[in-house]
């Protein structure tokens, strides 16, 4: 649960606006992780794409480092990489807005994962750009996970490898104490855009984000159909870090090769992103 402690000045403080982010910007990026080709974690493609975060996510006041990290998976031990961009505050205090860049392993396949994989990294990578240079109460972090998809059949242990990596690094460090919400992105740039209601986030956090997107107009996209995700929140809502999943798991082209850039839009990939602007905004005032 979240502490009612009210920050004196925060509406001051907190400089960022829904207006900050473009859906455009957050689909050209989309757009260039996309033309890697498909991108499993430990593949020359995701390694592209790695050195295309690191690159993008310069910018003022944000604090970068690489967690990395061999998995050991199904197909033997994987090299894995995430991607944390920090942009401190002031409170001790933390918020983060995680999704991951890799794609699902598809032999023979041309899967490029516009949606489940894409849009998370587009908006992530526009996110940092609104963030820049922003004065804050809480810190920020813009996470980038490696190793989301299952390289065989989803289980406990074949899957979200990156985020079981770093929620294991917060508990041995004690970072996870820290953070007020940790919310994922996943699967939100369908252009028929309906955000379910997960049944296994943090209820005080979704309805905090449900409100914020009402705030702005964009109710109709966060629906109250609800089902259980497993997906990167959840070794975080193991954890006891307030946590939800933002994800539109209803999309025909989920794990088909169909899932292409023709399926997506800058307006699904910018009302996400200024959804995800005013829920720090919301969540630095508490």
């Amino acid at each position: 649960m979240f502490r009612a402690k009210i920050l004196v000045g925060a509406l001051l403080a907190v400089s960022c606006s829904a207006a900050d982010f473009s859906g455009a910007a957050a689909f050209d990026f989309a757009k260039t992780a996309v033309g890697f080709g498909p991108r499993p974690a430990g593949s020359e493609a995701n390694h592209k794409l790695q050195a295309y975060i690191l690159q993008h996510v310069k910018v003022a006041g944000a604090q970068l480092s690489e967690d990395n990290f061999t998995a050991k998976t199904p197909r033997g031990l994987v090299a894995m990489k995430n991607i944390i961009v920090k942009f401190p505050g002031r409170s001790g205090r933390a918020i983060a807005i995680t999704g991951h860049y890799d794609t699902k392993p598809f032999p023979g396949r041309n899967f490029v994962g516009a949606n489940d994989g894409g849009s998370s990294t587009g908006v992530l990578l526009e996110l940092v750009q609104a963030l820049a240079g922003q004065p804050r109460v809480d810190d920020v972090y813009i996470v980038f996970f490696d190793g989301e998809e299952a390289f065989g059949n989803w289980s406990d242990t074949d899957s979200v490898y990156g985020s079981r990596h770093l929620a294991e690094v917060w508990s041995k460090d004690g970072t996870w104490v820290r953070f007020k919400a940790l919310i994922n992105v996943d699967m939100i740039g369908d252009k028929n855009l309906d955000i379910l209601e997960d049944t296994n986030s943090d209820v005080t956090l979704r309805k905090l984000v449900w409100s914020a997107a009402a705030s702005l107009g964009y109710q109709k996209y966060f629906t109250n159909k609800s089902e259980p995700m497993d997906d990167d929140h959840m070794p975080f809502v193991r954890l006891g870090v307030p946590s939800l999943d933002v994800i539109d798991f209803d999309y025909p082209e989920w794990h088909q090769d169909s899932d292409t850039l023709d399926k997506i839009s800058a307006m699904s990939l910018d009302v996400v992103g200024r959804v995800m602007l005013e829920s720090i905004r919301r969540l630095q005032q508490q």
